[in-house]
């Protein structure tokens, strides 16, 4: 019972040092370096969360590929060529923001094309509604009466 207590506490101990290890190496000798790689981090996605980037997620592979960027920075890479190699190594999917391009076109602009859609589906049943109004006969004196009545509630209790 003292040993699975004794070995408890050593875990909870443990637990920050676990979590300190899953975090990118930071550089605090050169913050313009540090700018960069979170910059860049924030175009690139974690390919384990899959809706965060890279500088929001704290998943190892995200960890890993922010240290890989910060090495690639080190090593004189332009940001250009570092976003070229995680695409040639992971995938068009590795960017947060697809590229335009001719099989992308519905993805960046479907939504546009469904908005100038709708309003025109909208525009077509508005005029036609107004259409239908203009061409609905007008109610005579006894008709208005009545619907006066009916709206007042003084007529058709007693009918059913």
């Amino acid at each position: 019972m003292v040993h699975s207590k004794l070995l408890f506490l050593v875990l909870l101990l443990l637990m920050p040092l676990a979590h300190a290890a899953n975090q990118a190496e930071i550089t605090k000798d050169d913050p313009a370096l540090e700018k960069r790689v979170m910059d860049l981090s924030a175009h690139l996605r974690c390919l384990v969360c899959q809706n965060q980037t890279i500088a929001d997620s704290n998943a190892e592979l995200a960890v890993d590929l922010k240290n890989q960027v910060r090495e690639k920075l080190r090593q004189g890479q332009s940001e250009q060529e570092i976003l070229d190699y995680m695409v040639k190594r992971y995938g068009e999917f590795v960017l947060f923001s697809p590229l335009v391009k001719s099989t992308t076109w519905l993805l960046w602009f479907g939504p546009l094309l469904l908005l100038v859609v709708g309003m025109g589906v909208l525009f077509v049943i508005l005029r036609q509604r107004r259409k239908m109004m203009r061409q609905a006969p007008a109610l005579n004196a006894d008709e208005h009466a009545r619907a006066a009545s009916l709206l007042s509630g003084k007529e058709g209790k007693g009918h059913s």
